[in-house]
């Protein structure tokens, strides 16, 4: 059963985060041209779908820790330090997107070039989301090498 575990906490992380941070970093990129390109219908589109799939993959992500979890115990290694600081950088990602990443795209949004209104800074948004990229990657590198794990790898 751990094999399994394992095995789906992989694929959710592959399926699941690969898209949010490839999407949220496309996104500040995308709104520049936004920006730049004054009223352009297609570069809102883009918007708009890249925020469709932080959005919805992060809700998809949410398998991610349940299988971690599901993994962890069957190891029995739910209380080994890798672990406890890959959960907490997991749930830093989690809230930095949920609370700050997720928001800001939305605001860009509602302040489309075409609306009049300023929106949100690529800066900042480019900002936070390498950031976000940067948990996902730490925790990646704990859960691979497990620094003081007993398992052998």
């Amino acid at each position: 059963m751990t094999k399994l575990f394992l095995i789906l906490h992989v694929l959710a992380a592959v399926v699941a985060i690969g898209p949010v941070t490839v999407a949220a970093s496309m996104f500040p990129k995308a709104l520049r041209g936004a920006h730049s390109d004054e009223g352009d219908g297609e570069a809102l589109t883009t918007l708009r779908t890249l925020h469709r799939i932080c959005r919805v993959y992060a809700v998809v992500g949410i398998a991610v820790p349940v299988f971690g979890f599901a993994t962890a115990g069957s190891l029995g290694v739910l209380g080994s330090a890798w672990l406890i600081a890959s959960i907490l950088l997991t749930a830093a990602a989690a809230g930095l997107l949920a609370l700050l990443i997720l928001p800001a795209q939305e605001a860009a949004l509602a302040a489309a070039p075409a609306s009049g209104r300023d929106s949100a800074s690529p800066g900042r948004l480019a900002m936070l989301t390498g950031v976000f990229n940067l948990l996902w990657a730490t925790v990646t590198v704990l859960m691979i090498i497990r620094p003081g794990s007993t398992t052998g790898a």
